[in-house]
């Protein structure tokens, strides 16, 4: 006799071996199940996972972070993000789920969360501030909807601090990479470097965005739409790309950047071919996110002004004026270099 069992979430991963394996779990986010599917053991394990499982109270977090993740402040989060919080409030939950909400009150309970976020920080300070921020959202979420009486998790400050002074691809890096990448993967380089878009925006940038001189799109993250003008070298690549399509006889994918069947890329796919091509290119110590920073560094070399590189890489002021001045210029000698010759154009000849 067949037992059906509702809410059954199945998740299928790669092994370290590369074979595909299958866990599931009584419900999303809920335990794994023991045992093959339809055995006594694994109807046993799912009988005894929903016997555990209880409502959740109103007066205590667990209802707050439940509530969030319902709600269409999170539904409207880029799905990779959603994925993470999901991730991160489950460890959340396990700390915090039976913290009495009342309890927020207490101003020793900011002491509680940051003593929290010091155990975790132990094993990785970026993670530590991630958790935290997710933490801190959550609750804001929470006392705006007058489900929390206060949050006491704003403005904690950072852990971690990125030291991304020198992350920035050279020319060198170019150049090698250039040598030994395949193409498919060149042209996701250039077009990295010529439009300063994040690596999900990219992977997904259709053929119809660029109409010949411009490529539009709107930014999943920030929902943000940016148009950039396509310069020769980005433009050279592209239409080599196309021609290439058409010398072999085979139909243009329906997204610019594909793989080596002509296939549109999965994110961890599209990682996985990148951090091989830059292995056997020699290029170390710089990743495919740097790209987006050296884009706005190379621009502003070039001598573009702040809101001239906020339009084509759609950051905001704020945030490229914090990229040159802390994460990637570090007193680069080819600023001081642009500065002096524009000095020099506007110098008055004392003769």
């Amino acid at each position: 006799m067949r037992v059906q069992l509702k809410g059954i979430n199945r998740v299928t991963k790669k092994s370290a071996s590369g074979q595909s394996v299958t866990y599931y779990y009584a419900w999303k986010g809920g335990p794994r199940l023991e045992g093959e599917p339809g055995s006594a053991e694994f109807i046993a394990s799912y009988n005894r996972a929903v016997s555990q499982k209880r409502a959740p109270r109103a007066d205590l977090l667990v209802s707050i972070f439940d509530g969030y993740q319902d709600s269409t402040d999170f539904a409207d989060l880029a799905e990779r993000t959603r994925k993470d919080y999901r991730r991160l409030l489950r460890v959340i939950d396990n700390e915090f789920g039976d913290f009495p909400i009342v309890a927020l009150e207490d101003r020793r309970t900011r002491g509680e969360f940051l003593a929290w976020r010091e155990r975790l920080a132990v094993k990785s300070r970026r993670q530590a501030d991630y958790a935290f921020a997710v933490l801190a959202r959550t609750l804001s979420w929470a006392y705006n909807r007058g489900l929390a009486p206060i949050n006491p998790c704003e403005r904690p400050g950072r852990l971690y601090r990125a030291a991304r002074n020198e992350n920035v691809w050279s020319d060198a890096d170019e150049k090698a990479f250039h040598a030994k990448a395949p193409a498919h993967l060149r042209l996701a380089l250039t077009l990295a470097l010529w439009t300063g878009q994040r690596q999900g925006d990219l992977l997904r940038l259709q053929w119809a965005a660029f109409d010949g001189a411009t490529i539009r799109l709107r930014q999943r993250k920030t929902k943000v739409t940016v148009a950039v003008p396509v310069g020769a070298p980005l433009k050279s690549a592209l239409d080599a790309a196309k021609a290439e399509y058409q010398r072999e006889g085979k139909p243009l994918p329906a997204t610019i950047l594909a793989t080596e069947r002509g296939t549109e890329w999965t994110e961890s796919g599209f990682r996985a071919s990148w951090r091989k091509a830059c292995i056997k290119s020699g290029v170390t110590g710089v990743t495919f996110h740097d790209l987006r920073g050296t884009a706005v560094t190379r621009l502003a070399i070039a001598g573009a002004t702040v809101p001239e590189i906020a339009a084509i890489t759609g950051h905001s002021l704020k945030e490229v004026g914090t990229i040159l001045d802390a994460h990637y210029m570090h007193r680069d000698p080819a600023l001081g270099e642009a500065a002096i010759r524009k000095l020099e154009g506007r110098a008055i000849s004392p003769n």
